[in-house]
């Protein structure tokens, strides 16, 4: 037995259909799975939070509410997970504490344990009321770092944001690379640098979009990374997760340690690579790599719901024109992640 056990998200239910089904997964998608992937033997699963609260109401006409615990009820080894978004929460604008308060208790209460705090500007302000909240409520609060490149990002910068975020009381921190630009080497660094100053559990967040996640993971566990996030296979790749599969069998031959049910991965994989036509309508089969995330750097979670938005608009010949200008204008803007 290894001493150095690995601890795996899985996003499957959550950032793996945003990003390649632009977040249409329907709540009996999930609980007729889910208590197969409560017996893999996650650390948490991700299944709430980000797109999906406005994907339920605006286009499935589904209770968020209800999906959350419906779930609850099913998954009861695995703690489950969701993406806040600071003072936006789920939505689209900064909300008053007092709703970010109410938010967070009626979340936990029906079932949410773990809390993915970030703002999508690194801007420190807008997550103290929400990790505030969340301690309150005797949850977990988790950090987060939107990662990106650009001349002013630096991993100085990166470190002093995560002090403000210790500060604030969070109990572990996410390098959330929601764009897949994090290389093997900046990875290894930036790990290497936080576990340097902080006292708390490092998890890593990538999109597969670059091809460079799972060497980004290899690099960043080595470095003191305790945990990941990955996606079931027939989920995973592109701008989604890695695939868990692909995770577990390049850390098999290390001193970690995985320890998941293959089994019922295996029967996981099955059921949505089975659904997969019925859902992802047409997405979910670009290419494997896209190097020009690189230049334009658009989120995993954001890609599907641009493109499905663009079809809806029947401008979907300009999507080239519209990742050239997303490239000036974050320029302009002073390079926001």
């Amino acid at each position: 037995m290894k001493e150095n056990i690995l601890r795996i998200t899985d996003t499957t239910l959550r950032d793996g259909h945003q990003s390649l089904w632009a977040t249409r997964m329907r709540t009996k998608d999930i609980t007729d799975i889910i208590e197969t992937i409560d017996q893999v033997g996650y650390y948490s699963l991700e299944v709430w939070g980000g797109a999906t609260f406005d994907v339920c109401l605006r286009f499935l006409r589904e209770n968020p509410w209800e999906r959350l615990r419906l779930i609850k009820a099913k998954a009861k080894n695995t703690p489950l997970q969701m993406l806040l978004r600071g003072q936006n929460i789920v939505g689209y604008k900064n909300y008053p504490d007092d709703l970010v308060d109410r938010f967070v208790e009626t979340a936990h209460e029906n079932g949410v344990d773990i809390f993915r705090i970030f703002d999508a500007l690194n801007d420190s302000r807008n997550l103290e009321s929400a990790i505030k909240a969340v301690k309150k409520h005797g949850a977990h609060a988790q950090g987060a770092l939107s990662f990106t490149i650009s001349p002013v990002h630096t991993i100085e910068k990166y470190v002093s944001d995560a002090k403000e975020q210790v500060q604030m009381g969070i109990d572990s921190l996410c390098i959330k690379d929601m764009a897949g630009l994090l290389s093997p080497t900046m990875s290894k660094n930036l790990v290497s640098a936080l576990k340097k100053e902080l006292n708390i559990p490092i998890q890593v967040h990538c999109h597969a979009t670059s091809g460079m996640a799972e060497t980004a993971y290899l690099e960043g566990v080595r470095a003191g990374a305790g945990a990941v996030d990955c996606a079931i296979s027939s989920m995973a790749g592109f701008s989604s997760q890695p695939p868990v599969e692909t995770i577990n069998a390049i850390f098999a031959e290390t001193e970690f340690d995985v320890n998941l049910d293959m089994d019922a991965l295996r029967a996981v994989n099955r059921y949505f690579t089975e659904l997969t036509p019925f859902r992802s309508k047409g997405r979910g089969y670009e290419p494997i790599i896209d190097s020009e995330i690189l230049v334009h750097q658009i989120p995993g979670g954001m890609i599907s719901n641009f493109r499905s938005q663009l079809e809806q608009q029947g401008a979907s010949e300009k999507l080239n024109e519209a990742l050239e200008e997303v490239t000036r204008v974050r320029k302009d803007l002073g390079y926001p992640p």
